[in-house]
């Protein structure tokens, strides 16, 4: 057994962070650049000693809320800076810190905790399960973009000053539609906002970085920060666009704010990452060979704390009733490693001395949780098991989710 403790000295948390750069084969952060990044009360570091009473396992948290189909929100635990050090590890530290996280949360009243995975591989084990996938896309400089997919909006360019003002509130509420959209911190925003920080979305070290807000026919709708890339060999300037963050609240907002970045000066190509998977940018093209998916693969990683409150708080389809074995191989405090639900249109409840129609892992509920899997994708592929013909059918119609297709948008 390894004890995790409570880090609230920034000197203790400093290297911790450190710790957590090391496992990314980062350099340490400067005096300047820590200073720049930061902590935050808020937060929730914690660290694991070596005998000599160094720090060489890490992990914190800050709070958030996340959107669920339907739009309630729910506690979340944002999961991120975990490591542990090259000669600590295959010793139980990763555990140890992945369970004190987990019960912190559960006894601050989080349902859910949150990660974006660096490595796969690791955190299914704990709970975890991708619950959101996203595309990283190019766009051509100059292209010819479709007049009908963009209204008469128009796209302002902010000082940092003002995107500090006006940016949390709208992406707050731009989140609030779709699940998977999380809500930020102001620890969060200072350093998202500071091109220097480490931390910074997008972080190129170029110092540069631009931002604009798109304003529909009544109201800002949309915004874009974004940096330059290094310059190619021979050149004096940035050669590409790289998108740290983009929210839109239409496909009219998207198209705007995208053509505005490729129709920059000096620019061959904008990049974005991390973006969601319904955002269709090559229907917007005049000539749709000038958008590139250049990858796929996961976004959110969520794992369920309190199935009650989950389970519960999200929407369901219409349908007829499924009764649903959960099974947690990493049970938190005195949850139970076994669980069954009856879940219907209408309302969630334990189902006890119930034969399941369907059965799976904590860890592969989470792709049908937000609605990125059907439950019929989940069965076909071995992930769930059908014990009722036809059930993975009524789950289908269970679990749907009409609307936009779930996307975190906020790295952490």
């Amino acid at each position: 057994m390894h004890d995790v403790h409570v880090l609230d000295d920034s000197v203790d948390r400093r290297a911790a962070f450190e710790v957590f750069l090391a496992a990314l084969c980062k350099a340490p952060v400067t005096d300047y650049e820590w200073l720049t990044h930061g902590h935050s009360e808020e937060e929730c570091w914690l660290g694991v000693k070596s005998a000599h009473g160094e720090i060489v396992g890490a992990a914190y948290s800050f709070p958030t809320r996340l959107t669920l189909p339907g739009g309630a929100r729910v506690r979340a635990a944002a999961v991120t800076g975990v490591g542990v050090r090259a000669d600590a590890t295959r010793a139980g530290r990763l555990t140890a810190l992945m369970r004190s996280q987990l019960s912190s949360a559960r006894e601050r009243g989080d349902a859910v905790a949150v990660l974006h995975a660096t490595q796969t591989g690791l955190y299914d084990r704990f709970g975890y399960g991708i619950a959101s996938r996203a595309e990283s896309v190019q766009i051509a400089a100059n292209s010819d973009w479709r007049a009908t997919a963009s209204s008469a909006g128009q796209v302002r360019m902010l000082s940092r000053t003002e995107a500090a003002a006006l940016l949390p509130y709208l992406q707050e509420r731009l989140a609030g539609a779709r699940p998977g959209g999380m809500t930020r911190t102001s620890c969060w925003w200072r350093r998202a906002l500071n091109p220097a920080s480490p931390s910074a979305p997008g972080f190129t070290g170029s110092g540069h970085q631009g931002i604009a807000v798109h304003t529909g026919l009544d109201a800002d709708d949309g915004f874009v920060v974004w940096n330059a890339s290094a310059a190619s060999p021979g050149h004096d300037w940035p050669t590409e666009i790289v998108i740290q963050q983009l929210w839109a609240g239409s496909g009219a907002a998207a198209a705007g704010l995208w053509r505005f970045l490729s129709n920059l000066d000096l620019v061959d190509s904008v990049v974005g990452w991390s973006r969601p998977l319904d955002e269709n940018l090559d229907l917007m093209l005049v000539d749709p060979r000038h958008h590139r998916i250049t990858g796929r693969g996961d976004d959110l990683w969520l794992r369920i704390i309190d199935l009650s409150v989950a389970l519960t708080s999200r929407s369901w389809g219409s349908g007829d009733p499924i009764t649903l074995r959960i099974h947690d191989p990493f049970p938190i405090g005195t949850d139970e490693s076994i669980s069954t639900w009856r879940i219907s249109s209408g309302n969630v409840n334990p189902s006890r001395g119930t034969l399941p129609d369907l059965e799976c892992n904590i860890s592969s509920l989470a792709p049908a949780f937000l609605g990125d899997r059907r439950p019929s994708e989940l069965v076909t592929s071995g992930l769930w098991t059908e014990h009722a013909a036809g059930a993975a059918i009524r789950a289908d119609a269970l679990f749907s989710v009409p609307g936009s297709a779930p996307w975190s948008g906020t790295w952490f």
